[in-house]
């Protein structure tokens, strides 16, 4: 993580950063007080902070076949509301949300792990009171009640083997060629990225290709720019 931190500073990025409150529910916030303050510099320097999920992986939650449809080839089990409706993502973000404040850090969004959820999740990242809110297509603004979907692809990696590694590295390429006229593209890094020498180099280099092509700008700034 702040391997990553300090490739966007170098760079002027000050990144959003996606905060799981207990991972895999044996890592709880709590217990990791150097990280937490880490996150609370970050925080405090400008950096925004979303609730991803409260553990990240899908443990106890049984998958449909639409579910697993859904998720096929991108997460090893670890889509945690892929399969809740809306009153179970409702009491995760609640529970989420709670162990984040308890440490300090106050979030603006949600992202789900892997970007996957029902349609339901998205009404109760609103009723949470929460800004902002992501799937793999899209940016939402919540705003008194309203919903705002801004189109944003997301350029990632994953370098959890080989295949994966080389085949991440293709799709960040093709993106950069076929995507550049996109009003807004997100680059979603994970600490794993820097694993693979392709996947790390692949990361440098797309970073300096978009920051070529436009400015990287906060989630804040996206609000006032669908307000304007």
């Amino acid at each position: 993580m702040r391997a990553l931190w300090a490739l966007c500073q170098a760079r002027g990025i000050l990144p959003a950063l996606l905060v799981v409150p207990n991972w895999h529910g044996d890592a709880p916030l709590e217990s990791a007080p150097a990280f937490t303050r880490w996150v609370r510099e970050c925080a405090h320097q400008g950096a925004e902070v979303f609730l991803h999920g409260e553990r990240h992986d899908e443990h106890g939650l049984a998958r449909g076949w639409r579910d697993a449809r859904r998720a096929w080839g991108r997460t090893a089990r670890e889509g945690e509301f892929l399969t809740l409706d809306e009153a179970g993502a409702g009491e995760r973000i609640e529970r989420g949300l709670e162990r984040l404040r308890n440490v300090g850090l106050e979030p603006v969004g949600f992202v789900p792990p892997a970007w996957l959820a029902r349609p339901a999740c998205w009404h109760a990242v609103g009723r949470a009171g929460l800004r902002f809110s992501e799937d793999a297509q899209s940016v939402r603004i919540h705003l008194h009640d309203q919903v705002t979907r801004m189109p944003s692809p997301v350029v990632r990696w994953s370098a959890r083997d080989m295949l994966r590694a080389y085949g991440s590295v293709a799709v960040a390429a093709t993106r950069w060629r076929a995507q550049r006229a996109a009003p807004h593209v997100r680059i979603a890094l994970h600490p794993g990225d820097l694993g693979h020498p392709r996947t790390a180099r692949s990361v440098e280099r797309a970073l300096d290709q978009w920051l070529s092509d436009r400015p990287a700008v906060a989630y804040s700034t996206l609000c006032a720019l669908e307000r304007a």
